[in-house]
């Protein structure tokens, strides 16, 4: 499944896509897509025949949040169907698959984290808009969602929250540090911002099974570094860098293996 940020969702077959190297451009999504060109794909979610998952929790950069069964994705025509109503120019940035009896976890761009669960979060149709994740502060904005699902909660003491902010710093919190709370709330602060650091750019739940973090800048570097050199502190602290970057360049995403 294919999300767009405009908050459309399209399906296509794996197979579909073609293999490439590692420096290959790729083959443009619209030649098996029929995603207008002013549309983004902002969320890509993969499952099979065997998935447990019952929902799909969408977030917004402005800090809303909806739950969908996962069956109203069952048959997607070609040309897309509306996955979320967005409201004055929101769009459309996180969609994860859900058990219905998991928690969530959202980060902002200027430090601040909200952990909660799936059940504060009723179930809704395609159509609707979603409901209030967090109080937002003027100027910020949504920068991470990911699931804390029933194996992270068992072991909550060893799994972590990976923050990276786009300067190239990232650090690691306990996730124990996270008390559950009420969805709508303000949070609580999980990094400290500075102009060295640079926003967050994304947050992801890890525990001992991820070994390495792969980054990639706005100008198409990667960098795959070990996740034990990043160091586990507190959560009103900066981190450390895990890439150099040149002064015009900016991470733009990660992925965690």
């Amino acid at each position: 499944l294919f999300f767009t940020d405009h908050g459309k969702g399209f399906q296509a077959k794996v197979f579909e896509i073609p293999d490439a190297s590692r420096t290959a451009k790729g083959k443009s999504v619209h030649n098996f897509l029929e995603i207008p060109p002013e549309e983004k794909i902002s969320a890509i979610v993969s499952y099979d025949a065997k998935n447990k998952k019952s929902f799909l929790v969408m977030a917004t950069l402005s800090g809303l949040i909806k739950k969908t069964s996962i069956e109203d994705f069952a048959n997607v025509r070609r040309t897309g169907i509306l996955a979320i109503k967005l409201k004055n120019n929101d769009l459309l940035k996180w969609v994860k698959p859900t058990s219905g009896q998991d928690e969530l976890i959202l980060t902002t761009a200027l430090g601040q984290a909200i952990r909660f669960k799936e059940k504060d979060v009723r179930a809704m149709g395609r159509s609707a808009s979603g409901v209030s994740a967090l109080r937002l502060k003027k100027g910020d904005y949504l920068a991470g969602l990911d699931i804390i699902n029933e194996e992270d909660k068992a072991k909550n003491s060893q799994s972590k929250l990976l923050v990276i902010m786009t300067n190239g710093f990232a650090k690691q919190t306990p996730l124990k540090e996270y008390k559950t709370q009420r969805r709508g709330g303000g949070g609580i602060k999980t990094a400290k911002i500075t102009a060295k650091t640079g926003i967050i750019i994304a947050s992801h739940v890890v525990d001992e099974n991820f070994e390495e973090i792969l980054a990639f800048s706005s100008k198409g570097l990667a960098l795959r570094t070990q996740l034990k050199n990043v160091r586990l502190t507190g959560r009103a602290t900066q981190g450390v860098k895990i890439m150099n970057l040149e002064s015009d360049d900016k991470l733009m995403g990660v992925a965690c293996l």
